[in-house]
């Protein structure tokens, strides 16, 4: 498939995903890597006006000052060496967790070994715990990687685990712009930390 400007332009080849081992999904992709100069240059010019330091936003992230607060008022519902698990302030559903680590880094790369491992760890004692303090049907569990990937809070490494339950999606997000949560965050909070391994 060719992809013409309106004058007639050849701007980009197109390519099917049927020409590819995949499994179909429903979007048509548009190939224009003509754009990337402009996605580049834009890129380039937001970096070059951060004049912010790493200290200054290590003193103002939350996920820095929460372990220096009582486990209750930080939502934390487990820590580790390197890494710790707390809950949402903004859940998507009850039991929305974030799993953190403890040093100030932004990416997934940043992160050495022994973090990631954790992360990893504290994960999926996270996931059984659910399973039996609330009857977790499944999960969804993702990163963000910095603001334009929708990371709320990017300067701080933080992977979401987010429980779902079947029949778990209803009208109120779509219309209302509201989720309906059926337990306060300190509940939630307590009955994970009694349910969390030794």
């Amino acid at each position: 498939m060719t992809v013409r400007d309106y004058d007639g332009t050849e701007l980009a080849h197109g390519e099917s995903a049927a020409d590819f081992a995949a499994v179909p999904d429903a979007f048509q992709r548009l190939w224009t890597p003509y754009r990337l100069a402009y996605v580049t240059q834009a890129t380039r010019e937001a970096t070059a006006g951060d004049a912010r330091t790493e200290e200054t936003e290590s003193a103002e992230c939350p996920f820095c000052v929460a372990p220096g607060l009582r486990d209750e008022q930080a939502l934390i519902v487990a820590r580790g060496t390197h890494a710790y698990v707390l809950l949402n302030l903004y859940p998507y559903n009850s039991g929305h967790l974030l799993v953190c680590p403890y040093r100030h880094v932004a990416e997934y790369d940043e992160a050495t070994s022994d973090e990631t491992a954790e992360i990893a760890s504290l994960t999926q004692r996270a996931m059984v715990v659910l399973r039996a303090t609330a009857s977790v049907h499944g999960f969804n569990i993702g990163m963000n990687q910095g603001k334009v990937a929708g990371a709320g809070i990017a300067g701080h490494l933080h992977q979401h685990l987010v429980p779902r339950w079947q029949f778990d999606s209803n009208f109120f997000p779509i219309i209302a712009q509201t989720k309906a949560l059926p337990r306060l965050l300190g509940e939630v909070r307590a009955e994970i930390a009694d349910g969390w391994p030794g």
